[in-house]
């Protein structure tokens, strides 16, 4: 049976268990397995009342075998059936009897035995704390527990097969040993003993390099111990040094420096048996640094150490006399800042976990001169700066550098004790002195600075604001922290101080000469006094007008007065999209052409080579309205007449006249047209308008005349001549005219016209039986007719096939 089928069968076991003390428990009886041996198994249960006995039944599950069975009184609660087979699995059964043998209550587990007991063959220590032990395997075995007893303690532990190990014993000491297999139904019983003794611990080795040739180990007595064994070998060498010794401590030599060893160390019994093993590592010291160089690190105020690199060590150690030092793990390191103008000595020590190495032989070196004092700073004339200084012992020459704001430098070498600059305007300038020698050049002793005066201001630009304000403008110029303006016309002054490279001088007299200076200034060194003044004019005075005339309807005069001096004037009129202007170096000019129906802004600007004064106060000037366009008469009636005509810019009512020897006929109106009455017929009209403005600005307009129509003929009639023919009949209002008569009928329309001079004219050929519309109309000379003359409605009867009787039925007019 493989591992995977005795696991589904202690599965199908577990169940059946459990199944069936379920079931028993129902009737009042419970077991359990208390203990199980390789050839017994030890069963508990629960008291049933009124038992006599209970009976003990052991039967092999899955093998052949004769049942085993063990009887116990009814007082007793757990038995134990014995003489079993190894590694088998049987049903246990317990059945609680009465007096007559009658089962009362049973129960039923399935319990397997443990497995055969193992042969130990061996036990034996190769390490101070534990023991190994050697057996033949056990069929049926899942693992197997070794027990080591030595009087006082027991301990044990679970291993899967042999050989086992059990650990954490006490070294130099007797135990006894014995194995026990293991499986699923529990332990068998303990095997036959062996004993064995632990090994004597290893000694806990502590180790030193005094010295770069050597290594001493010590360490504590190991209990049980007569002696011990160590070996030494070189790290990376196959070379090995053994020493046997009974001290408790040991010492080697003649070792390499810096190099790293592998101590091993094992102690040994009266037996001469080797316990337990310590190694432990250890460098011995590096070796004294050699090739000791000193070299100085220019203005770091420092010297470099370098040496040659020690095998083995870790860190390097510069000492100089004067208690300073650097460490580094390289090859050099620097000590800083040293103190100038000394004699120093410099050793290196080498060092790594096991010490330091003894002291290089000292190097002697001189240290660089002292920083220069009493550093002074003289500017004897503009331009000129002298630095001086104190000499310094040790100081073989010295540098003085000096530093422009701006970054340019210059720098003088010399053995004296000065040094001469040219200077410019406006910077500042930092100087600094340093003396040198062989060892190198000094700390920086005191950085002065000196700050020349600020620069004169240049390009200097004056701009007019007005004509009693000039805003002067320049380029800032170094080393300025403010600036003063001041403008000068021989009897006042004006001032004005800003940081800002622009000022605005107010409140100044117009077409004036004045001296104007700015000067720069700073704190450090006040004001440049030698900056030079130039001359600047105001504008001219603002001219005022003082009267608009007008010439014509388009041209105007415009006066004014002004108190300037070779000024010429430009005078604007300006308005809303168009300006007109004049010019001229007097006190009046015309502007011309202007367009009716405007108004302009009129002011006067007077000019000069120093700029243009304010403009004067401006006066309004408005033109007359413009007479309309497209103006148009036209007759409504035989009297009354409509006017119409196109906006005029700027007017706002209209006055329309028509005149003639028989009378006149006006109108006055806001709007654009107008109907006039009581007008003539056949008289000839000048026509006429007045544009008027809003101020009550008028202009005067003549169209081309207008000659009203003839008038209308009076006493139109209808009257039978013949048998189809109607004479149309007027009389005329005098004048020579030529007429047309017209007949509108349903059926038919019908015209006629007389002769020159004559008052009537037949129709012929006209329809009777219908209403006709007659009207008589004057006929103008180009033909056209006049439309307002009325009509009249005669009836036309038939007499027959001819035209019968013609009656007036009313009259209308023509629309």
């Amino acid at each position: 049976m493989g591992p995977n089928s005795m696991k589904s069968f202690m599965l199908i076991v577990f169940i059946s268990m459990c199944t069936s003390q379920i079931t028993e428990a129902q009737k009042g009886l419970t077991l359990s397995t208390f203990t199980v041996t390789s050839r017994s198994i030890t069963v508990q249960w629960t008291k049933v009342s009124g038992v006599h006995s209970y009976k003990v039944t052991a039967t092999p599950k899955n093998s052949p075998g004769t049942p085993v069975f063990v009887q116990f009184n009814g007082v007793i609660a757990i038995g134990s059936v014995s003489s079993l087979s190894p590694n088998t699995y049987y049903t246990v059964r317990v059945e609680a009897l009465d007096n007559t043998g009658q089962v009362l209550s049973a129960a039923e587990i399935i319990q397997t035995t443990a497995p055969e007991v193992p042969s130990l063959e061996q036990a034996y220590s190769k390490m101070s704390d534990s023991i190994t032990a050697e057996w033949s395997p056990v069929p049926g075995a899942t693992s197997y527990v070794l027990r080591a007893e030595d009087g006082t303690s027991v301990i044990e532990t679970t291993v899967a097969d042999s050989p086992g190990t059990v650990r954490n014993l006490k070294p130099s000491t007797q135990y006894v040993i014995r194995v026990m297999s293991v499986n699923a139904g529990g332990r068998s019983q303990p095997s036959l003993s062996k004993k064995a003794k632990t090994v004597v611990a290893a000694p806990i080795l502590h180790s030193s390099s005094p010295a770069n040739d050597m290594i001493v180990v010590t360490w504590d007595p190991v209990y049980m111990a007569v002696g011990y064994t160590f070996s030494l070998i070189k790290v990376g060498s196959d070379k090995r040094v053994r020493v046997n010794t009974t001290e408790t401590n040991i010492t080697f030599t003649d070792l390499e420096a810096g190099t790293t060893y592998s101590i091993k160390g094992n102690a040994w019994d009266s037996n001469n048996t080797l316990g337990d093993d310590y190694t432990i590592t250890q460098i011995t010291r590096p070796a004294v640094p050699s090739s000791i160089q000193v070299s100085f690190t220019g203005r770091s105020m420092g010297v470099m150490i370098s040496w040659s690199f020690v095998e083995g060590a870790d860190n390097f150690t510069a000492l100089s006399s004067n208690g300073q030092n650097c460490s580094s793990s390289e090859d050099n390191c620097v000590i800083s800042p040293l103190t100038c103008g000394q004699n120093y000595s410099i050793s290196v020590i080498a060092s790594n976990r096991a010490g330091p190495s003894n002291p290089s032989k000292p190097e002697d070196f001189l240290t660089f001169p002292c920083a220069p004092e009493n550093i002074k700073i003289e500017e004897p004339s503009p331009g000129n700066l002298t630095v001086s200084w104190s000499k310094v012992i040790y100081g073989e020459y010295y540098m003085a550098f000096v530093k422009r704001g701006d970054g340019k430098e210059e720098q003088c070498n010399t053995t004296l004790d000065r040094c001469t600059y040219d200077s410019e305007c406006g910077f500042t300038y930092f100087i600094s002195v340093f003396a040198y020698n062989g060892a190198g050049q000094s700390p920086s002793g005191k950085v002065l600075n000196y700050t020349t005066a600020p620069c004169c201001p240049d390009n200097v630009v004056p701009a007019l604001v007005s004509s009693d304000t000039l805003e002067i403008t320049w380029s800032p110029v170094r080393g300025a922290e403010i600036y003063e303006t001041t403008a000068a016309d021989g009897t006042n002054q004006v001032h004005c101080n800003d940081t800002a490279t622009v000022c605005a001088l107010s409140s100044l007299k117009c077409n004036t000469r004045f001296s104007v200076i700015i000067t720069s200034c700073n704190e450090i060194r006040g004001c440049n006094t030698t900056c030079k003044n130039q001359y600047i004019e105001t504008a001219p005075c603002t001219p005022q007008i003082w009267n608009i005339t007008q010439i014509t309807s388009s041209n105007y005069s415009v006066s004014w007065t002004a108190d300037n001096k070779e000024a010429n004037y430009t005078v604007r009129a300006l308005g809303k999209a168009e300006s007109y202007s004049c010019r001229t170096s007097g006190r009046s000019c015309q502007i011309t052409n202007l367009p009716c129906g405007s108004v302009f802004d009129v002011s006067a600007i007077a000019f000069t080579s120093a700029g243009e004064s304010l403009p004067s106060y401006t006066l309004p000037l408005e033109t007359g309205p413009c007479c309309p366009e497209n103006f148009t008469v036209s007759q409504a009636t035989q009297s009354m007449t409509n006017v119409t005509w196109s906006p005029g810019k700027g007017a706002q009512s209209y006055i329309t006249m028509l005149n003639s020897t028989h009378g006149e006929a006006k109108c006055h109106t806001l709007q654009t047209h107008c109907l006039l009455g009581c007008i003539t017929c056949g008289v000839n009209y000048t026509v006429s308008m007045q544009a008027i403005s809003g101020t009550g600005h008028k202009s005067q307009c003549t169209y081309h005349g207008f000659s009203s129509s003839a008038c209308c003929p009076m006493s139109v009639k209808l009257y039978r001549v013949g048998n189809n023919t109607i004479r149309v009949y007027w009389r005329s209002t005098g004048s020579l005219h030529n007429y047309t008569a017209d007949l509108y009928g349903s059926l038919a329309n019908y015209t006629c016209s007389p002769s020159p001079g004559a008052s009537y004219c037949d129709v012929t050929e006209v329809a009777c039986r219908d209403v006709y519309s007659v009207v008589v109309v004057p006929v103008s000379m180009d033909g056209t007719k006049v439309k307002f003359c009325p009509r009249r409605i005669y009836s036309v009867s038939c007499s027959g096939s001819n035209v019968g009787m013609v009656v007036y039925r009313g009259k209308r007019s023509l629309g």
